[in-house]
């Protein structure tokens, strides 16, 4: 039997294979597929030949899938002790944000002990620091006013005074709220989006394996039909994760894919449907296009659950992975951030411009290889392990 959903004019019905990978079995259902499908490409990323980049990307992703195999047999057994694992968490942000305070952290510090007292000239030296570190221009200039208007107001004249008000006003820039998580609570299907190359499909495996371990119900669609390798990828991961997934072949239609996920997850009551999408598109039009029709999709088939549009970013390009977020704010609404390979770079003051200045939350950070290195997102917990001081 043949499932349709109510399609464009221009859009024609056609039959494709999809493949749906549970623990035990692997069933094969009939969906449909689109002939106007985007074909996917992008200017999002280097202008490379499409077979190298998905070659390269392919081997980069599945090189750490490799390393990852020893750290996330262990998972399970973190999760008995939460205490444990927050200090232990902690300690492995203190670690990963090394590069980021040797560059930023330390010239501030040196910025304070080198003055005996606050003036225009410490001021300016803070702030080529800050915009140095990809904390950005608009931020850096509202930080500093900040600054400035305390320290008239509180009277403050030690540069040590000023440093913890620097510390506070950081911490203030990157404060997400509350209610940033209330999805893991709800039936929700989370969008996973972002250029190839920054880590989305193995940020996918990380979360499933993380939210299985929490005992909850998981479906993963494999709908970066374009990639080479992609869905193989994340079919990988799901059996590592122990969750099911639908697949399909190469080239498929990543609306079929979507929609088969959706009647899965609905039939398995699962709590969360989240879903790899392509990562380069030709242009902005048809990146547009292409998440609108996803989004047609989710709204017909799924249009009371929770909604959660994801952007990958890597932490290690600076001030792109804010142009990246830029641009895909421009066609998608962005609920958050996840921020990869922060352990890698020296300007993770990029964390702090991206919710500043896009006003979008950092959701997850990595810090690391392992599963457990990606973790929800801390504003206290990230400015204090940049000023806590090596061991």
């Amino acid at each position: 039997m043949f499932k349709f959903f109510k399609k464009d004019k221009t859009e024609e019905v056609v039959n494709e294979e999809s493949v749906e990978v549970t623990n035990d079995s692997v069933k094969t259902s009939e969906t449909i597929d689109n002939d106007d499908s985007v074909e996917v490409e992008s200017n999002l990323s280097e202008e490379v030949s499409d077979n190298e980049d998905s070659k390269k990307t392919a081997f980069a992703e599945e090189s750490e899938e490799i390393s990852l195999t020893n750290a996330e047999d262990s998972v399970s057994d973190d999760n008995n002790d939460t205490t444990k694992e927050n200090k232990g968490f902690f300690k492995r942000l203190v670690a990963g944000l090394s590069k980021t305070r040797n560059s930023i952290v330390n010239s501030i510090d040196s910025v304070f002990s080198a003055f005996s007292s606050i003036d225009e000239d410490l001021y300016e030296e803070l702030e080529e620091i800050l915009i140095t570190s990809d904390i950005g221009v608009k931020t850096t200039m509202e930080i500093l006013d900040n600054l400035r208007d305390e320290v008239k107001e509180k009277h403050i004249k030690e540069p040590s005074e000023l440093r913890e008000l620097l510390i506070q006003n950081l911490t203030n820039a990157m404060n997400i709220g509350e209610n940033e998580y209330d999805f893991e609570n709800k039936k929700s299907i989370i969008l996973v989006i972002g250029v190839n190359g920054v880590g989305k499909t193995t940020t996918i495996g990380k979360l499933a394996g993380q939210y299985k371990s929490q005992g909850k119900k998981v479906v993963l669609a494999a709908a970066d039909t374009f990639r080479a390798a992609a869905s193989e990828q994340l079919v990988t991961w799901a059996n590592r994760a122990g969750v099911d997934i639908v697949a399909s072949n190469e080239g498929a239609d990543p609306g079929s894919v979507i929609f088969d996920a959706i009647a899965s997850g609905k039939s398995k009551d699962a709590d969360l449907i989240i879903c790899d999408t392509a990562g380069r598109l030709h242009n902005k039009k048809n990146l547009m296009e292409e998440l609108k029709k996803l989004d047609r999709i989710i709204s017909k088939e799924y249009g009371d659950a929770h909604r959660e549009n994801f952007i990958v970013l890597d932490a290690t390009t600076g001030q792109n992975a804010l142009e990246q977020a830029k641009q895909f704010k421009e066609v998608a609404e962005i609920t958050g951030v996840i921020l990869t390979k922060m352990d890698g770079t020296a300007k993770g003051g990029i964390a702090i411009a991206i919710q500043s200045e896009l006003g979008i939350p950092v959701k997850f950070i990595g810090v690391g290889e392992s599963i457990e290195d990606l973790q929800k997102f801390d504003s206290e917990k990230f400015i204090q392990a940049l000023f806590t001081k090596d061991e």
